[in-house]
């Protein structure tokens, strides 16, 4: 299997979040640990904490940021992050429990691409997309969206009524759950998004033609014990087929928690803000 291995290039320093977790962020010149906190730390609790709700009454819990200084005359982009399955619940907050997709948002970035982000959290025992985690190699995508994701697609059209919002430039990234919920939204949205990022999770290499259009990066751990490799490497395979051009990273040393390093390569932030849809 032919696979573009490589490992992110950017130079990356240790933090640690409120609540324990080791972070990763570029090292930029005069900028330091403590000014990268702040700044993420300001930004998730100014995201604002808001509930979609369909006709029938059935409700989501989203997170959402907006830019600073939002002017209605002028487009911006927007990304679109869907959790792993531990952030699952109803307190509007775990969502971000895993916050270094927040890079993308703050100042470093913004002052160039100032964007939104809208993460929603998806209820307890439920699921992006109804699939074995664990199958291999893959697996089929069901008939109708799982009931979260189509509530997420339904708060991605009313966004974009309620903000002005560049309808070329929407991104979707996922990790673990979130990563099949990425692959899942390609499906059934193939003409919607302008790039997407799925970290360690799997999609329906069937319906690899239906998305292979769309400029994707492909994130995984060879050691992954949770979600296995084979199903980044397997989807990778079949976009080619179809004619698509993946870029893949596939970190020969690291298992399931690879979000860290890989929202923190700044590669990947210019990358991702680089792409525009295609027609």
């Amino acid at each position: 299997m032919r696979l573009n291995m490589f490992l992110a290039a950017s130079v990356l320093l240790g933090l640690t979040w409120m609540d324990g977790t080791e972070m990763l962020f570029s090292a930029e010149p005069g900028e330091t640990k403590e000014m990268v906190e702040k700044q993420l730390a300001e930004i998730r609790s100014q995201t604002q904490a808001r509930t979609y709700a369909d006709a029938q009454g059935k409700k989501l819990l989203y997170r959402l940021w907006i830019p600073r200084g939002y002017d209605a005359a002028k487009k911006y982009p927007l990304i679109l992050f869907l959790h792993g399955a531990g952030e699952r619940g109803d307190d509007n907050q775990k969502q971000l429990a895993h916050p270094d997709v927040l890079h993308w948002v703050r100042e470093k970035y913004a002052k160039e691409h100032p964007s939104f982000l809208v993460a929603p959290q998806c209820p307890a025992g439920a699921k992006w997309v109804d699939v074995n985690w664990w199958q291999v190699p893959h697996h089929q995508t069901p008939p109708q969206p799982a009931e979260p994701m189509r509530l997420t697609m339904e708060l991605l059209d009313t966004l974009q009524k309620e903000f002005s919002i560049d309808p070329d430039r929407i991104y979707v990234t996922g990790l673990s759950m979130g990563g099949y919920g990425t692959f899942d939204l390609l499906v059934r949205r193939p003409h919607y998004f302008a790039a997407a990022v799925p970290l360690c999770g799997g999609a329906d290499d069937s319906r690899a033609k239906d998305f292979a259009h769309v400029p994707i990066w492909i994130f995984h751990g060879a050691q992954d014990k949770a979600v296995p490799v084979v199903r980044s490497r397997s989807v990778v395979e079949a976009l080619r087929r179809a004619g698509g051009q993946p870029r893949y990273t596939e970190y020969p040393d690291e298992g399931h928690a690879i979000w860290k390093r890989t929202y923190a390569d700044e590669e990947l932030a210019r990358w991702l803000f680089s792409q525009v849809r295609q027609k």
